[in-house]
């Protein structure tokens, strides 16, 4: 797939930003702290990187469907760069306050929900119709090795030069991948839209509800993110703390969870299932391996082990589901339909949040913990039995 040139321009720029925004959420919380910053300040900054990927994720795509992919994306980077560059030099100026980081955070968010959307519906126009399954399983690749490497760089950077030093770095990533977009020639160019934007996003839905198994599979990660997967990352850190040994465990754990991502990234490579969403629901049984043994008391190199499973699982799942995606939704739709699908998925993501820790407080973590895991193999079961899921054909050549 890499020999492909326009998708290696573009995976070159798209995977050095994804190693900068990875340093740099490092980089902001500490730039936050450092600036005199509290907890509650801290997450008034993530709070509102957050908010706008919600609020305008499906506006993001409907754009993105009617003006063009590379377009909005390039406009993405360019906000993101431009903010980024900004807070680098507010923090090599002094101390800013809270609301420069929130306003500029508000911007990244922004930008990241305008850009999500569109590159599905660029990756159809640079990537053959039969290479689709290997381009999806690199960028995830890309995104792994981001979440890993990203980390560890920006704790050593951050150590001898400082949190300015590492966002700035970030800002000249999001140049670098602007000029690979700058670059492209897709051979196809999205931008059709003649209606009005609600006219737009009247026929995004129209194509987003007559797949039942898109409507199944985006209720099924609904609730995993509600019920499974936000007290996972939120009861994880805790128990960590209690009896796994603090932090060091946790952050083995994660990095497992990375690891494996990658590998089933590697796994998906060259890998074409006749039935592609089948494939990927029975990937997500993964899902249930760490929260069962954390619930259990397994040990860290037990939890660890189950964090790779659902890494590798995470990632063919991803890989395969969004093919299938590519290959049944029109190319002038995509944006809009895989911003209905993200949004759908997400949208419990912020109650997951607030209501673990008082629900475990109740019932206990690992109770919840134990729920989520039989919440997970379960819906998995059910929704891999569903005929519309298990009649998804792969395509030789997409929709």
């Amino acid at each position: 797939m890499l020999r492909q040139p326009e998708f290696r321009r573009f995976y070159a720029g798209y995977a050095t930003s994804l190693l900068g925004t990875a340093m740099s959420s490092v980089a902001v919380a500490f730039a936050v702290l450092d600036a005199g910053g509290t907890a509650a300040g801290l997450g008034l900054v993530f709070a509102a990187r957050i908010v706008p990927q919600v609020i305008f994720l499906v506006a993001g795509g409907v754009i993105a469907d009617r003006v063009g992919h590379r377009r909005v994306m390039l406009a993405a980077d360019m906000t993101q760069g431009c903010a980024q560059a900004a807070l680098a030099a507010a923090l090599f100026a002094g101390k800013p306050q809270i609301w420069v980081f929130v306003v500029l955070a508000v911007a990244l968010g922004t930008g990241e929900a305008f850009f999500g959307p569109a590159l599905s519906g660029l990756t159809v126009q640079i990537a053959p119709a039969d290479q689709l399954g290997n381009a999806n399983a690199l960028l995830g690749i890309g995104r792994s090795a981001a979440s890993v490497a990203g980390p560890a760089l920006a704790g050593v950077l951050i150590a001898v030069t400082g949190p300015a030093v590492v966002i700035a770095f970030d800002a000249a990533s999001f140049a670098v991948s602007a000029l690979a977009l700058a670059l492209l020639r897709p051979s196809w160019t999205a931008g059709s839209g003649t209606r009005s934007l609600l006219g737009d996003l009247a026929d995004g839905w129209a194509e987003f509800r007559s797949r039942p198994w898109l409507l199944v599979t985006a209720v099924q990660f609904t609730l995993f993110n509600l019920l499974v997967w936000g007290p996972f990352l939120l009861l994880g850190p805790v128990l960590s703390d209690e009896v796994l040994g603090g932090a060091g465990a946790w952050g083995a754990i994660m990095a497992c969870y990375g690891a494996g991502a990658a590998l089933g990234g590697l796994l998906a490579l060259g890998r074409r299932p006749r039935r592609p969403v089948a494939s990927a629901t029975a990937a997500t049984f993964g899902y249930a391996a760490p929260c069962a043994l954390l619930a259990l008391s397994a040990p860290v190199a037990g939890v660890a082990a189950g964090a790779l499973i659902a890494g590798v699982g995470s990632a063919m799942a991803g890989a395969f589901g969004t093919t299938a995606l590519q290959q049944q939704v029109p190319k002038e739709a995509l944006a809009r339909v895989s911003a209905m699908e993200t949004g759908i998925a997400f949208a419990f993501g912020p109650l997951a949040f607030a209501a673990a820790g008082p629900v475990a407080a109740l019932v206990g973590a690992r109770a919840v913990l134990g729920f989520g895991a039989a919440w997970s193999a379960l819906s998995s079961a059910v929704v891999l039995a569903l005929p519309a899921v298990r009649a998804v054909r792969w395509r030789s050549t997409s929709g």
